[in-house]
């Protein structure tokens, strides 16, 4: 067995095929981020983007794509926003997690949202979050009769305030599963960038290679990967927006936002449930909702997947240099995390700080 390093658009048709079948045979959801174009559109914005490619009897079997940065350090391709991470392997196939990253000439590998069941990387992750989904795999009608026993009073609400703006708004209520206008994205991405000022978060949109990666997806079409910009509208104006990427099987929603001034109609939440309808119908089974507790994926979930975060770290000095970087910082941020109390008091001050800012 030998491995090649490449950059992702070096990938052969050959082994590029190759990785869609073993993502196919997998068994597991069909999720997009895993697909060898996410990987290439990410290499796109993100020069130092690579893939360890297995060979063994003159066929491809595994593929592991990274980021590669300063002295050995790596990170998962499109580390910070993919919400799902890891290695494409054929099943048996499982090289050591360190005889990897010695392949890959990295001294550390970091994930943030590490696939369920990658065996390679067991024992890797220090934290396990759920990503809440939407099963629509039996329809829409099923699961909206799921959520009136689930969540009634969600439902009810939400639906009574889509009648309502329906009523007052100027102009037809209506949705665009999927809206190829790219002044909708800019929309959508401008209303996610007010937002995250809002709330005091780092403004993900200020990152060009995110703007970028989020503006070639727009227009990427692939049966495992394409990106998807769903938008509900009052007549002509839209009122909330998510671009997310889906599969044949799975949409992974990825960036939800609306427009304040309709806040008390939750557009949002309107939004999501015409989603999963569009979904359902296009052929889709699941909505990914991804890694993050919220109120509104609690009342939207029919169940939970698992991701993980953590690192693998080769024994050395670079591996010992890049542990004391991170490590400190995080285990700081897992302490509070994991304290609801002074987890909630840190919202509050990042709620304070961005009020400040809004003022100056």
């Amino acid at each position: 067995m030998n491995v090649r390093v490449v950059r992702p658009g070096e990938l052969s048709e050959r082994e590029t095929e190759a990785w869609r079948e073993l993502r196919a045979k997998a068994g597991g959801p069909a999720n997009p981020f895993m697909e060898p174009e996410f990987t290439r559109a990410v290499a796109e914005v993100r020069p130092r983007a690579r893939v360890a490619v297995w060979w063994e009897d003159g066929e491809p079997v595994g593929f592991f794509p990274y980021e590669k940065g300063l002295l050995g350090g790596g990170r998962a391709i499109g580390f910070g926003v993919s919400d799902s991470q890891g290695a494409v392997l054929r099943s048996g196939l499982r090289p050591g997690a360190r005889v990897l990253l010695r392949a890959c000439g990295l001294a550390v590998w970091r994930f943030d949202n590490l696939e369920d069941g990658q065996p390679v990387f067991e024992g890797a992750a220090t934290e396990s979050f759920a990503s809440p989904v939407i099963d629509v795999g039996e329809g829409y009608a099923a699961y909206e009769a799921l959520l009136r026993v689930q969540s009634p009073k969600f439902l009810r609400t939400t639906l009574a305030k889509e009648r309502k703006l329906g009523r007052q708004a100027d102009g037809e209520l209506r949705f665009v599963f999927d809206e190829r206008d790219p002044a909708a994205l800019r929309t959508l991405m401008a209303w996610k960038s007010a937002q995250y000022r809002r709330t005091g978060r780092g403004d993900r949109f200020a990152q060009e290679w995110i703007s970028a990666l989020v503006r070639r997806l727009h227009t990427l079409r692939t049966p495992g990967c394409s990106g998807v910009l769903s938008v509900l509208y009052a007549g002509e104006r839209p009122v909330a927006a998510h671009f997310g990427l889906r599969s044949r099987t799975v949409l992974s929603c990825w960036f939800p936002a609306y427009d304040p001034e309709f806040a008390k109609y939750s557009p949002g939440l309107v939004l999501h449930l015409r989603m999963a309808e569009a979904a359902a119908a296009a052929g889709i089974g699941m909505l990914d909702l991804g890694r993050g507790a919220a109120e509104y994926k609690d009342a939207l979930k029919t169940g939970e997947l698992t991701v993980h975060e953590g690192a693998v770290v080769r024994p050395g000095l670079l591996g010992a240099v890049h542990w004391l970087r991170r490590e400190p910082p995080l285990r700081v941020h897992r302490f509070v995390r994991t304290r609801p109390a002074l987890a909630a008091r840190g919202r509050a001050a990042l709620n304070g700080l961005a009020r400040l800012r809004g003022h100056r």
